[in-house]
């Protein structure tokens, strides 16, 4: 061979070397990225405090335990909110296990409040299928569910964000998460948009003249700013290189700030609670009140407004997506008004056969629509009724009549509620939807405020599409429900846990 035909040869090999290496670095599949970049994860803790206009009321921490063929990440947060003249307290538990390419492959999460307390097992099988285990006292109940795609867990989002190289300027990130806690997927949507240095505090000493912990060493840290839509509400955050947060904030005055453990949490445990429960004793008109009706000893009339309006004040232009359906947003004021005359008119009759709606027609994690009891007590309490209005109505009477109103920490699952025959909100929403699917009238949970002397409860109820999707108090045996049930959040597990995003300065002066 000639040397131009030898140079030739040499240059086309490197060229297609060259190729294949930027194909391999440039074009690689995320999973393949994350498989190698999760490999340099560091084990460690992070602490966090929680703040509203200033005022501490929680902790949190994320600690990563890494081994030979799996990443352990364990996310905790405590909440100590005072009202009524009591501390009403929240604490949220998860023990997240990982494949090395950050595959979630099981989570154990334990959630404690005033209105329920469970535990969840959740076991991946592959990316196809996903067993659901809730224990409640001795009840105990597993769910199967189908997957369509990888499970990413809400507090795993920032982590993979980091490991997958999307932390990047101008990037957008979307996806599908899985709240352990609510039970139910919903689709995020992040935007990185800045990069900034923190100044934080990885070491405190204690002042005995303050007789608290103050910060002694500080760390400069460099972070990426995200802003996260996700079910109507969005929150900022700021990311660090190994995917924790630094920094985040919603837009009704909830933080979590990243600092050392005794600033967080020791601070926290010697605080005087005795001045925060006794301001908290008189809510004033428009405070939101973190507990039910129930579980604070109030009788919930009935409601009958047609209309309500109310002025939302306490968050940030956009914070919140409170519109849709009867529910209209404008401005600051928040317009409700009750279903009448043509939205009560169903176009089908029983059972609804549109696909768009199966969501909201097949069972899900305790609204155990298939199960035979169910199906038999639906099938008793409408008859041969097929028009769905009625149906509706028909259900709503009867969950009313038959399930004591009493507040209860049980696990709020259908079959249970249908057994028991008590609980509060979340039993008689439960139950109710269950009923519903189980007739083929497509249902689903909602969750929100309640106006009662002119203060906001947490409260739950359901909703059904007849013309378009109405609400239905069961626990008041109301079709449709009045205009003071002001929605927050819709599907999945029906909890105080919906609460938590609420916290803050947020008051609703009814008008």
């Amino acid at each position: 061979m000639t040397r131009r035909t030898w140079a030739i040869a040499i240059l086309g090999a490197w060229a297609v070397s060259l190729g294949w290496l930027v194909k391999r670095e440039v074009f690689r599949p995320t999973g393949t990225r994350l498989a190698e970049a999760a490999l340099s994860v560091p084990p460690g803790a992070v602490y966090y405090r929680l703040d509203v206009g200033g005022q501490q009321v929680g902790f949190a921490s994320s600690t990563i335990d890494t081994q030979a063929t799996s990443i352990g990440v364990t996310d905790m947060l405590v909440l100590q909110t005072p009202a009524l003249g009591a501390l009403h307290r929240t604490a949220a538990l998860s023990r997240a296990v990982l494949s090395r390419t950050l595959r979630l492959e099981g989570v154990l999460t334990r959630f404690d409040g005033d209105v329920g307390r469970f535990v969840a097992r959740n076991i991946v099988a592959g990316d196809s299928a996903l067993t659901v285990t809730l224990f409640s006292g001795s009840d105990s109940e597993t769910t199967h569910v189908p997957l369509a795609r990888p499970i990413v867990l809400p507090s795993l989002l920032p982590l993979r964000l980091a490991f997958g190289g999307e932390l990047k300027r101008g990037k957008t990130y979307t996806s599908v998460v899985f709240d352990p806690v609510l039970l139910a997927e919903h689709p995020v949507t992040v935007a990185v948009t800045a990069e900034s240095t923190f100044v934080i505090a990885d070491s405190a000493a204690y002042d005995s003249t303050a007789r608290a912990w103050v910060p002694a060493r500080f760390d400069t840290v460099r972070a990426f700013r995200i802003e996260q839509r996700e079910s109507g509400m969005t929150t900022q955050a700021w990311i660090d290189a190994q995917g924790h947060i630094v920094r985040a904030e919603n837009g009704v005055g909830f933080t979590m700030e990243r600092t050392a453990f005794e600033l967080a949490y020791t601070n926290f445990r010697h605080r005087d609670t005795t001045r925060l429960m006794r301001a908290s004793a008189a809510p004033g008109p428009g405070d939101v009140v973190p507990t039910t009706v129930l579980a604070a000893g109030g009788r919930l009339p009935h409601d009958t407004a047609s209309q309500v309006r109310a002025r939302l004040t306490g968050t940030a232009p956009g914070a919140i997506d409170l519109g849709g359906g009867r529910q209209q947003l404008r401005g600051d004021t928040l317009v409700i008004r009750r279903e009448s005359g043509a939205a009560l008119a169903a176009r089908y009759t029983l059972p609804a056969r549109d696909s768009s709606h199966a969501r909201w027609l097949a069972p899900a994690p305790l609204i155990q629509s298939d199960d035979p009891r169910i199906q038999a007590q639906a099938r008793l309490i409408i008859g041969r009724e097929q028009d769905p209005g009625r149906a509706a109505r028909l259900l709503a009477t009867w969950v009313h009549v038959n399930v004591q109103r009493r507040s209860t920490a049980a696990v709020p699952g259908a079959v249970q509620t249908l057994a028991a025959r008590l609980g509060d909100c979340n039993q008689h929403a439960v139950l109710y939807v269950a009923l519903a699917r189980a007739a083929g009238l497509p249902a689903r949970t909602a969750a929100g405020l309640v106006s009662l002397d002119r203060r906001f409860y947490y409260h739950a109820w359901a909703e059904v599409y007849l013309g378009d999707w109405v609400a239905v108090d069961p626990m008041l045996d109301e079709f449709p429900a009045g205009a003071a049930h002001v929605r927050f959040s819709i599907g999945g597990l029906a909890r105080q846990a919906e609460l938590v995003r609420l916290i803050g300065r947020i008051k609703l002066e009814v008008l």
